[in-house]
């Protein structure tokens, strides 16, 4: 079953789709519907990609590190999002904790009404 704040595998397409990697993404939030899609923002341990005091970075020292399932220190992206669909996802490879989550709701939302 898929949870808000878990760090989950997805079949990341290659540009000509018939293959895929397999990337982390955290699960930010399930869609209003019938449909099992869910917004999601990708995860990388390029940790120089970071947008400053816009991405989140999870490290080694943290006190969810050990049970996000990543690793290395990472980078969850906050301006990378996409809405897919459960079927998609591989499953959970571990989770973050609430205030780490709703931090990054938080900077998603302001980001979309411009604060």
């Amino acid at each position: 079953m898929i949870r808000e704040g878990q760090i989950v595998l997805f079949r990341f397409p290659y540009s000509d789709r018939k293959e895929a990697k397999f990337r982390p993404a955290l699960v930010i939030r399930k869609l209003p519907g019938a449909y099992e899609d869910w917004l999601i923002c990708m995860i990388t341990s390029q940790l120089s990609q970071e947008e400053s005091s816009f991405d989140e970075i999870i490290s080694e020292e943290d006190n969810d590190f050990s049970s996000s399932g990543l690793k290395l220190s990472s980078l969850i992206r906050v301006g990378r999002l996409a809405v897919v669909n459960k079927s998609i996802l591989v499953g959970s490879i571990g989770e973050i904790n609430g205030d780490r989550l709703s931090r990054i709701r938080n900077k998603i939302s302001n980001w979309i009404i411009g604060k």
